[in-house]
């Protein structure tokens, strides 16, 4: 029987096993249409349900989307018909070419059984003849006989003829035809009716060579023989398979005679070739030695024993056993390979790397004092909050900053020095969450639901509602109850019991631990996000009753409530004014910890995810836009070409000669020397009268002579003018092609240019995830966030766009570890191992080729940010790993980018570094009575930045309340002119 094919082709199995151990007398469950019987209900409406599902093939006529039953039910139809359509004639000769075929598709075999058979006919068969004059009739092929290609007198062999004895329908004739006089009717023979055919009739095993066999029901019913052939059996493939692979290891040739190396391998032996003995008189002794004639191999016995146990009749031709060679060195690997697999070298280290924060992995030099509160733990989160104001700055209406900025920004903001964008970066955070009273007000976030005391009515109504007959929950149907069971279910019970009394205990005590509760009773903090309250502390205790709510959630409880005991901690008076002055006081760890938590928040608002679709709905558009000009420029380049070859062949006819050399170079020279010389004596004013007269009538002969010196030369070069050929002017067909290879490849530069442009878009607008430089061979993490998401100096009408850059840094974080346990830190085995093969261990390795500075785990971070440490790193990869061929690649993809926004950020930290030792030069010289006067605040970085872009949209910073209404009257007019001076809406396409 054949089963329906399964659309991911999944192998049923079919549960006959289990009733050996099943009783007679239990309650079994049969499918007819597959034969499957079930002991337990629940099996039996599981395959069912599976049978039920649309994902079934009809193998015969090739429909899907059908259930089992229908797929099994329309092969049965479909098999009836192909029994029917198919000549009976052809199945046994088409089943017999079939068997144990070998092509691998079943298209190929369709096509090559169609032509053998198409102009084939088989007695039995309904053909139709062309009689002598012409006319057509229907018969039946009563014999056939087929003869042999002829030899033509000039040598050449005919093609073999085949002639059929046909019974003439509708008479007692028979003819005999050839070839060329007989056909099929149309539809009886078809590739379609064969396929068919094949499907019902034919399977083949799910391996690469495996044989087409015939089904055994069809192979009994046409005596077709079903036993495969030995070099046909799975086992004999995966055998020679090995064979082959052992010689090309070992290097040894493969012989095709049976001799030779080959024999070395177990396996069925060739036998060899065997040849009749030449007709001579010999004696009966010698016949009987030389094996009834049979040309055999002197080292090899005759009835299948071990050669080296043959000896020779004659000693003289005992083969001397040459010494085995030594095996061949193994081929060199091909690269690239596993990065730890390769040799370590010691000749060169990694770029150093620098921390951000008082505790390194290992120990560094002091840094700069901003960083000494900053844990190690926080960087990621820092570089996380980051990447994701400045890829989705347009949602949050910010300008973007810099690293630096930011870093500055989360450590010096207090209420001493108050920070534009501290403020303004929660303010914008929070506006997302929930939109404004003018925007309906509603939440985009999902929030935990905080249990409130019900008030006296609800009381009642609960009152009411519990007098009501309450409907008794249907039971469940279950097994036989056993002490066991019971005894199990008890013991689930009293652990939920014990569970939900631990975590209301812990409950309990965060909210022991702040006054969270005190602060926002009659407080409504989504109301107050409503309005935009944020000004004197009101983003702050928005954020205080945030943080309460998500506490809530059981994997957010712990931080929240962390963060909750520094801002509303227990032995404080709740109130606004001290939940922004505990803000403001709060250790920069924490900050980061609680933007982050809003931060991620937004992932789930309607804003962002619509930013990501319409970035998505963009990339395709530019990913058209990209095709269509590489296409351009495949057909400009090919145009190019052939305008070049028009030009080669043009171009002899063209080519000027080349210019002729000048000659008497010298006497013109030392004529302009003489002129120059009598001109400085007729400018010396110092002769006299006498000495004058003469030598004006010697300067007039002088004058004469170099006169007719020229003219001669004018003349002769007159002549060698005339003489020499003329140049050929250039035609106009070849100044035409010169003006369009021109065309053309200012058509080229110019399709580049779109095709990098594009290439810049399409990397500023891939924002759903932040895109890896790749990794070393210690799977270190290499980031640079300029990498998509971004402009790589921020948006170029931002506040601080003139510092020309974003981050400044590779990042390096460590592996994770999944990879650290899987390549760092092996078990001892595997490093001693390691250490036989390279004389170390990896974490020795490690250490040995990173230098001073690494990084061991997820949670540590370290920089690059020196110019000429990026062509440095390069160099330390090898590009035979896998994974830092892939680094190294994209490493050099953005070398010269990288370094240039390196260079930027050094010369953007500078000024302020100047401006710090000028400073404590000018407190070393302070006198008493100076020192006594009030400070001037310190020139931070982070202050010169500003909300350009809130105030372009909205009119106003996040931090400060919206504008009242405007009255009515009037406002037509000012409608009219605002929208007159308000600039073009900013397009998606940010280009850096």
């Amino acid at each position: 029987m054949r089963i329906p094919r399964y659309a991911s082709r999944l192998q049923l199995s079919f549960p006959f096993e289990g009733l050996r151990d099943a009783h007679f007398c239990n309650q079994v469950w049969h499918i007819p249409q597959t034969g499957e019987i079930f002991t337990s209900y629940e099996d039996y409406l599981n395959r069912m349900d599976f049978y039920r599902q649309r994902r079934f093939n009809d193998q015969i006529t090739g429909h899907s989307g059908l259930t089992f039953f229908e797929a099994f039910k329309s092969e049965l139809a479909g098999g009836k018909e192909v029994e029917a359509s198919f000549p009976e004639a052809l199945k046994g000769p088409v089943l017999r070419k079939i068997q144990f075929q070998t092509v691998s598709r079943l298209d190929n075999l369709v096509d090559q059984i169609f032509d053998e058979f198409k102009q084939e006919y088989f007695p039995g068969e309904e053909v139709t003849v062309t009689l002598v004059g012409g006319e057509r009739a229907h018969g039946l092929v009563r014999d056939k006989t087929t003869f042999g290609p002829r030899t033509l007198p000039d040598g050449t062999h005919g093609r073999p003829t085949t002639r059929y004895f046909v019974n003439v329908k509708g008479s007692q004739k028979e003819t005999v035809v050839t070839d060329e006089h007989i056909c099929r009717d149309r539809g009886i023979f078809t590739k379609a009716m064969l396929r068919s055919f094949i499907k019902k009739t034919v399977s083949r095993e799910a391996w690469n060579g495996a044989p087409w066999v015939v089904i055994p029901e069809y192979a009994v019913q046409y005596n077709i023989n079903s036993n495969i052939p030995t070099h046909l059996q799975y086992k004999t493939k995966v055998q020679e398979r090995k064979q082959l692979l052992a010689q090309k290891r070992a290097g040894v040739p493969h012989e095709t005679n049976g001799h030779g190396p080959a024999l070395i391998h177990s396996g069925p032996m060739r036998l060899p070739e065997l040849k009749p003995a030449p007709k001579s008189k010999t004696k009966p002794s010698q016949a009987d030695s030389n094996h009834k004639g049979l040309k055999w191999p002197l080292n090899m016995p005759v009835h299948g024993g071990n050669p080296t146990t043959y000896r020779p009749s004659e000693p003289s031709q005992v083969p001397v056993r040459e010494p085995t060679p030594p095996p061949p060195p193994p081929p060199p690997p091909k690269y690239p390979i596993e990065d730890l697999l390769l040799e370590p070298r010691g000749d060169r280290k990694r770029p150093p790397l620098k921390y951000l924060c008082h505790n390194p992995p290992v120990p560094v030099e002091d840094g700069d004092a901003i960083f000494n509160d900053i844990d190690m733990d926080s960087i990621g989160p820092l570089l996380e909050t980051w990447d994701t104001l400045n890829v989705y700055c347009e949602v949050f209406k910010l300008d973007s900053f810099t690293f630096d900025d930011f870093v500055e920004t989360m450590s010096v903001a207090s209420e001493q020095v108050p920070v534009h964008l501290f403020d303004e970066i929660h303010c914008s955070v929070l506006k997302v969450l929930v939109d404004s009273e003018a925007d309906g007000g509603k939440v985009r976030i999902t929030l935990p639901e905080i249990e409130e005391e019900d008030s006296d009515e609800d009381d009642e109504d609960d009152e009411d509602e519990s007098t009501e007959p309450t409907p008794e929950p249907e039971p469940k149907p279950v097994g036989r109850a056993t002490r066991s069971s019971l005894a199990r279910l008890e013991a689930e019970r009293l652990a939920a019991e014990l569970a939900a009394e631990e975590k209301e205990s812990e409950a309990a005590e965060a909210e022991a631990q702040h006054r969270a509760e005190e602060l926002l009773e009659g407080y409504d903090w989504i109301e107050h996000l409503r309005k935009r309250d944020f000004a004197n502390g009101g983003w702050e205790r928005i954020m205080v009753g945030l943080l309460h709510q998500l506490s809530k959630n059981e994997n957010q409880q712990d931080a929240c409530a962390e963060l909750l005991h520094q801002l509303v901690p227990s032995d404080v008076e709740p109130t606004q004014e001290t939940v922004r002055q505990a803000y403001s006081e709060l250790n920069v760890n924490y900050r980061v910890k609680a933007l982050q938590i809003i931060c991620m928040l937004t992932m789930e608002t309607k804003a962002v995810r619509g930013f990501m679709e319409d970035c998505s709905d963009i990339m395709t558009q530019y990913r058209k836009e990209k095709i269509e000009w590489q296409r351009q420029r495949k057909q400009a380049v090919e145009d190019l070409r052939q305008l070049n070859e028009k030009r080669k062949i043009l171009l002899p006819e063209n080519m000027p000669p080349s210019p002729p050399q000048q000659k008497a170079e010298q006497d013109v020279k030392m004529t302009d020397v003489d002129e120059s010389l009598q001109m400085s004596r007729e400018e010396d004013g110092d002769e006299t009268e006498e000495e004058s007269a003469p030598r004006v009538k010697r300067r007039k002969t002088q004058i004469a002579a170099q006169q007719r010196r020229r003219e001669e030369q004018a003349r002769k070069e007159k002549e060698k003018a005339e003489r020499a050929p003329k140049l050929p002017a250039q035609s106009k067909q070849f100044i035409k092609l010169l003006k369009d290879i021109q065309k053309k490849e200012d058509q080229i530069k110019n399709c580049e240019d779109e095709i990098a442009t594009l290439d810049n878009d399409l990397r500023e607008a891939d924002c759903p995830r932040t895109r890896v430089l790749g990794k070393d061979r210690f799977w270190n993490r290499y980031y640079w966030f300029e990498r998509n998401g971004m402009p790589y100096g921020g948006l170029p009408n931002s506040s601080t766009a003139s510092a020309e850059y974003a981050n400044g840094c590779i990042w390096v974080q460590g592996p994770d570890t999944i990879e650290r346990e899987g390549y760092i830190d092996l078990p001892p085995d595997a490093q001693e191992e390691y250490r036989a093969k390279f004389n170390m261990t990896v974490l020795e390795r490690k250490a040995m080729e990173e230098g001073r500075t690494s990084v061991f785990n997820a949670h540590q971070w370290g920089y690059i940010c020196e110019p000429e440490h990026v062509g440095e790193l390069i160099k330390w990869l090898d590009p035979r790993g896998l994974n830092e061929l892939k680094l190294r690649k994209e490493l050099l993809n953005y070398k010269d980018r990288i370094a240039k926004h390196m260079e930027n950020r050094k010369a953007y930290l500078a000024p302020s570094e100047e401006a710090e030792k000028k400073e404590e030069t000018n407190t070393k010289r302070m006198s008493t009575r100076i020192r006594e006067k009030t400070p001037e605040p310190p020139n931070y970085r982070c202050l010169h930045w500003e909300n350009t872009m809130a105030l372009e949209e909205l009119g106003h910073f996040h931090s400060d309340p919206p504008p009242p209404p405007r009255s009515k009257k009037g406002s037509k007019k000012r409608e009219s002119v605002i929208e007159a001076a308000a600039p073009a809406p900013k397009s998606r396409k940010r280009r850096g």
